[in-house]
């Protein structure tokens, strides 16, 4: 979209008029030609830095003038960019769209002096832009540093216009080319109006909007009513924002939910249904169904949480916290905890519990298979659905998640129709994805299928894998979306066998709408949500558009007698960092040859993808993560 389309978009109805706001303008020819093609809901205010004085021998620049004039354009002077906030009074401001064309300090002025004039215009801007307001900010080929510019240069060597936006809390949206035959009669000049003008041949507009800040979150305190007691505990650092979220409710309309209803709809033509209530996800330390053809660490990935008894009211409660509580109580079902006999010969929680029970949060749906095979009303033949978040530790990869909604299909049929039953289920459980995918990709309707159901070395469980080179060229490897057990040896059943489907909605979702990133699912901008219309499946597109990267490299002794607990260490990394640590990359081990003590080191790479990020911010969070791993895992940093 040109500058002038951008700037003329008709407002709404009975909306405020709209403001836009031209700064560093020299000859202003730029404010000229926009002028002409604003409506009159569109208010401009036209700035340079120069004083009247300065432009008086520019014939250009007074023509100009004259026809901003007569247009009734409010047009000011000596005007500096880095410091808006002193132009314009408090009542004043809320623009709806900043242009800024071809900054540049002047003269011979090197990339580290531009950089710093960017960096205050962002930050001044910050203080007038409406809250749903853009800057732009055009910018000659290359300078930017982002991959649109064609030749890319050397990041050290750009202007670094995306980390810049970042100190004044904006994210790049949007980028496009800079056409000056958008805007006719505009003659862009150089630095104060100079006679030499920049070359505009390949020139960006960078489209800025506002970011949601980064707040010093603090983990949310839940209270739950077990029977007459009241219980409370911690939300784990590492899932801040993703407990009790509702994405699978009635009125959400997240892509979570789609995706999973479609599953289900159309599983629905096949099979009879049964949809069962999904419990709130924290299970109690013993009791849990755990099957034994579960990996062994299975259980030891998952995030263990201490109940506290709580005699507090939840009035007592401040803040936002009292709306959580509400909402969680609402979605928590009856939790079983170990009982003791009491005096009165009454049940009643132990002193164990009522001091600090240990239970975890549900690491994935198939804990409740046991306890739904076995009620008495349970239908053979039908599918039998559940649907609910779980959570996971595990290692900082671009595909994998500590929190993500799962869906358990449940099929149990006469042992004579196993094999029938099996493939039938597999076979439009298969059609049913295939047909997902080639929606936003139809590159992939050219194969013969992208989902298979790989063989595990047993004979009997199947892994659900997606074939990713169509997706993300940066994954080498199938994608594993889900699992199909079998083999439940602790099920035992005469005449009855049983198949459970496990999908991990979360990555069904993002290579279904092709979003990049999986903490994008939960991110709290509602901009995310609009990508998202009833009833049709399209490309996502990014609000947040190439945040940079930060680097920090990390080393520590280690007491061997202790050990290391490298997915503690990835999980303290991810808490600390608030997800935006997006690798973490073991570089080496040393050994010193005196006293044996060993040495690892490690590479971590910052990057958000919904939220400014700055360099001094993830300073801060290198610093921390070196203070709570020598806490947490007994290391020694170097």
């Amino acid at each position: 979209m040109s500058a002038t389309e951008n700037a003329s978009r008709g407002p709404k109805e009975d909306m405020a008029p709209r403001r836009l706001l031209l700064v560093g303008e020299g000859n202003f020819s730029f404010a000229a030609a926009l002028s002409e093609t604003l409506d009159q809901n569109t208010r401009l205010t036209a700035t340079c830095l120069q004083l009247p004085a300065e432009l008086a021998r520019d014939p250009v620049a007074q023509e100009n003038l004259q026809c901003l004039r007569e247009r009734g354009i409010d047009v000011r002077f000596g005007v500096d960019c880095t410091q808006l906030s002193d132009v314009f009074e408090l009542h004043d401001r809320e623009f709806d769209q900043i242009y800024f064309n071809f900054p540049h300090c002047g003269r011979k002025a090197g990339v580290a002096k531009n950089r710093e004039l960017l960096a205050k215009f962002f930050q001044s801007c910050a203080d007038i832009l409406a809250e749903e307001g853009e800057v732009h900010v055009a910018l000659c080929r290359g300078q930017g540093g982002t991959p649109e510019d064609k030749p890319q240069r050397e990041w050290h060597n750009s202007w670094q216009v995306v980390a810049m936006a970042a100190l004044g809390g904006l994210i790049l949206s949007d980028v496009y080319p800079f056409s000056c035959k958008a805007v006719p009669g505009y003659k862009c000049t150089g630095y104060r109006s100079q006679d030499k003008s920049f070359h505009v041949e390949g020139a960006l507009n960078h489209v800025f909007t506002r970011s949601l800040p980064f707040e010093d979150a603090q983990p949310r305190i839940f209270r739950i009513k077990l029977g007459n007691q009241w219980f409370s505990f911690r939300e784990p650092e590492a899932l801040l924002g993703k407990l009790n979220r509702g994405f699978l409710e009635a009125p959400s309309c997240h892509p979570i939910k789609t995706i999973n209803e479609k599953l289900i709809d159309e599983l629905g033509k096949a099979f009879p249904l049964k949809r069962l209530k999904c419990s709130f996800p924290l299970l109690p330390q013993v009791g849990a169904s755990v099957l034994p053809f579960w990996n062994c660490d299975f259980l030891s990935a998952a995030f263990w949480i201490s109940l506290h008894e709580d005699n507090s009211n939840s009035e007592s409660l401040t803040g936002g916290a009292s709306q959580d509580v509400e909402d969680f109580l609402v979605s928590f079902s009856e939790l079983s905890l170990p009982k003791n006999p009491g005096r009165d010969g009454k049940d009643e929680a132990c002193e164990g519990i009522c001091g600090q029970a240990k239970v975890c949060l549900r690491p994935s749906l198939l804990v409740h298979v046991q306890d739904i095979i076995e009620v008495p009303d349970f239908l053979s033949g039908s599918l039998h659905i559940l649907s609910g978040p779980v959570f996971q530790k595990c290692h900082i990869l671009p595909f994998t998640m500590p929190a993500f909604h799962e869906t358990l299909f449940i099929l149990g049929f006469n042992k004579n129709l196993k094999d029938g039953c099996l493939q039938s289920l597999l076979d439009h459980l298969k059609g049913i994805v295939d047909s997902l995918l080639t929606q936003t990709s139809p590159e992939i309707s050219k194969l013969s299928s992208s989902v298979e159901f790989v063989l595990q070395s047993n004979g009997k469980d199947y892994m659900i894998c997606v074939k990713t080179d169509n997706f993300s060229p940066d994954c080498t490897e199938d994608l594993i979306i889900g699992s199909v057990t079998t083999s439940a040896t602790s099920i035992i059943h005469k005449d009855r066998c049983f198949v459970f489907v496990s999908m991990n909605l979360d990555l069904l979702a993002m290579l279904v709408w092709c979003i990049s990133d999986w903490r994008m699912l939960w991110t709290f901008d509602n901009r995310f949500l609009k990508n998202f219309l009833p009833g049709k499946i399209e490309p996502f597109k990014s609000h947040s558009l190439y945040p940079p990267c930060y680097v920090h490299d990390i080393s520590f002794w280690i007491d061997e007698k202790k050990g290391f607990d490298e997915l503690e260490f990835h999980t303290v990394a991810r808490a600390v960092s608030q997800d935006t640590v997006t690798s973490i990359q073991f570089l080496s081990r040393y050994q010193h040859p005196k006293t044996q003590q060993v040495s690892l080191c490690y590479r971590l790479t910052y990057q958000t993808c919904d939220k400014a990020l700055t360099q001094q911010q993830v300073a801060s969070m290198q610093s921390q993560f070196r203070a709570e791993i020598q806490q947490r895992l007994y290391v020694t940093p170097r």
